[in-house]
């Protein structure tokens, strides 16, 4: 019973809040949507899995190349994906430091765009749903003294007070979905800078390994 009332007055919160409610309802379910479909992303690509790369380094400076390479081969994480280019690139001389440098830098790139996708999105999300949940209020709060007026001499405070609390119900419901979505976007972002930062380093472990006066490469920047 007490679970029918719950879902009953959230209902009627909902409704109260009007169009904007139901626009910030939608939006909350596609930022739940695209969290969860990047936790499990990360999660499969092994991103917090980074011992393959001292092990495949190892490798190098021991001039183990194919052993490196069969390191790699074993892991999902994006830095593995650049540790392999650069290793296949380091066996082609007639390739210039600056253009084995930007291939790299395009797989790297590649790489980081798959890991940020939809998180745009997300950020979308967090910036706009105050700005709708303000727009609710603002509605609400010119039907209320809308109401108000129509009442004439009659005015009864309580007409007002309704309306108002009924008006910042969506400034109240977008700042509850902006600040989780903002926050969640932080996090996400924060684990790609992360690899990226693991890309560069890596990238230069194998120049250093195949050619110790090579440039340092800028990768996924």
């Amino acid at each position: 019973m007490d679970d029918q009332v719950f879902f009953a007055d959230g209902f009627g919160l909902l409704a109260k809040g009007g169009p904007v409610m139901a626009v910030l309802l939608v939006l909350s379910v596609v930022a739940l949507t695209i969290v969860f479909a990047k936790v499990v992303h990360f999660a499969r690509s092994q991103l917090r899995r980074t011992r393959f790369v001292d092990r495949a380094a190892e490798r190098l400076f021991a001039g183990e190349m194919r052993q490196a390479l069969s390191v790699l081969g074993e892991s999902r994480n994006p830095v593995a994906r650049v540790m392999e280019v650069a290793i296949d690139l380091s066996g082609r001389p007639g390739l210039s430091p600056d253009d084995r440098n930007a291939r790299i830098g395009r797989v790297g790139a590649a790489e980081i765009r798959n890991l940020e996708s939809f998180l745009g999105g997300l950020e979308v999300i967090a910036n706009i749903s105050p700005l709708l949940g303000l727009l609710g209020t603002v509605f609400g709060m010119i039907e209320a003294f809308a109401n108000l007026e129509g009442a004439g001499t009659k005015v009864d405070p309580t007409l007002l007070a309704g309306g108002i609390w009924e008006a910042l119900l969506t400034t109240a419901f977008g700042l509850s979905v902006a600040i989780p979505a903002l926050g969640a976007f932080y996090l996400l972002e924060g684990r790609v800078e992360k690899v990226r930062a693991a890309m560069k380093d890596a990238a230069t472990r194998v120049l250093e390994a195949t050619g110790p006066d090579q440039p340092q490469p800028a990768v996924g920047g």
